[in-house]
């Protein structure tokens, strides 16, 4: 296959645990739809993952929530435990309960979440379970050789050509040197704060936005690469958290200083100007941008006419690249940007694109992030 190994040998292995033997046959044969991806075990609740996973030691779990004798969440719980780095993606329908279940999920140490659709036709229909399923997994499998992601990228462009994507991006290896821009003056003051993350994002989220509590002068936005019903919880989840206020973005809704705003699952989250002058948000419907809506870029571009050189954008971690051409444009309008370090991001794939493309004036770890981007908003 490659000077570096056979497909088998290059494979992440994938243990799929779902109480449906129909569910775990299709998302099977999803999966192993990339020669790159090899299920290697196959669990009905629980109690037999937990058996299955010192077994097979898999490199990526999809886990189902609900499930009889043993749920994913209380697996979850005793996987991480005895195995901190697993690797546990949650997939379940996307219900209100659920949503709620998958951020405590993440909270417990489950890496993402993915909605799984509602019935077995949309499971085999649905090209965006389909594509986000096998992303995700590539993103926390075995790297591959760099030729093979460059061709996985080319063949990912062709397909899907109404896309503007670089879901084929490369992570750098871990200690790769970046340049560094200048860093904005000492009395430099920006008037909005603009946040973008996916992959890990909600807890960066609350670690990042606590040392900022009490913030009044100016306001945030927030893109965070998540599905609807998602987004409203993660607004309370933010505010009870963090002790910034923070609501899901609604059409026409003003940005008021001191406060958090965070794009509505499925739809961008943009800027524009009201009828009296004064900027306001506006949801829109568009085409995805690099597999995502709400996307990073998008709410970036909108932000320059209105705050150019005063835009601080920050891009915590998460899959892709998305957030890197928005950042360039702020860049390119006077702004700043900074970035969350490889060594604490779940995936440095949105804060190393920025990095590795010299778009930052600083990339430091999450604990340091937060207290360092306070000290220019406070």
């Amino acid at each position: 296959m490659t000077s570096t190994g056979t497909a088998e040998t290059l494979a992440t292995r994938v243990m799929v645990v779902d109480d449906s033997a129909v569910i775990r046959g299709m998302v099977t044969r999803i999966i192993e739809s990339d020669p790159y991806i090899k299920v290697v075990a196959s669990a009905q609740n629980g109690e037999v993952a937990l058996k299955y996973y010192n077994e097979f030691r898999p490199d990526v779990v999809i886990m189902d929530i609900e499930m009889p004798i043993m749920d994913g969440i209380t697996a979850l719980g005793h996987m991480i435990k005895a195995h901190p780095d697993a690797k546990i993606i949650m997939c379940s329908t996307l219900t209100l309960d659920n949503a709620e279940i998958s951020l405590k999920a993440m909270a417990i140490g489950a890496v993402d979440y993915i909605p799984k659709p509602t019935s077995t036709t949309d499971i085999n229909k649905s090209s965006d379970f389909h594509n986000s399923l096998v992303q995700l997994i590539r993103s926390f499998g075995k790297p591959l050789p760099p030729e093979i992601e460059a061709k996985i990228s080319h063949e990912t462009a062709k397909s899907n050509p109404a896309q503007k994507s670089a879901a084929g991006f490369v992570l750098p290896p871990a200690g790769a040197k970046f340049p560094l821009r200048p860093a904005p003056s000492a009395i430099w003051k920006p008037r909005i704060l603009a946040v973008g993350s996916s992959t890990g994002g909600p807890q960066a989220l609350f670690e990042f936005l606590k040392p900022m509590k009490g913030i009044k002068n100016i306001p945030i936005v927030i893109t965070q690469h998540m599905p609807p019903t998602f987004t409203a919880l993660l607004a309370q989840h933010i505010t009870s958290n963090t002790g910034i206020p923070c609501v899901e973005a609604t059409e026409g809704m003003p940005l008021l200083p001191g406060r958090a705003h965070l794009a509505k699952g499925g739809l961008h989250m943009l800027l524009k100007k009201s009828d009296s002058g004064a900027p306001v948000l506006t949801l829109n419907d568009g085409p995805a941008e690099n597999f995502c809506k709400p996307a990073v870029d998008p709410m970036l571009r909108s932000l320059i006419p209105y705050y150019a050189r005063d835009i601080l954008t920050v891009i915590l971690t998460g899959m892709g690249s998305d957030g890197m051409l928005g950042a360039q444009e702020v860049v390119n309008a006077g702004g700043h940007v900074a970035a969350q370090d490889q060594a604490t991001s779940v995936v440095w794939g949105m804060p190393g694109a920025v990095s590795m493309a010299g778009l930052c004036y600083t990339v430091l770890p999450l604990k340091d992030l937060g207290t360092h981007i306070a000290q220019k908003v406070l």
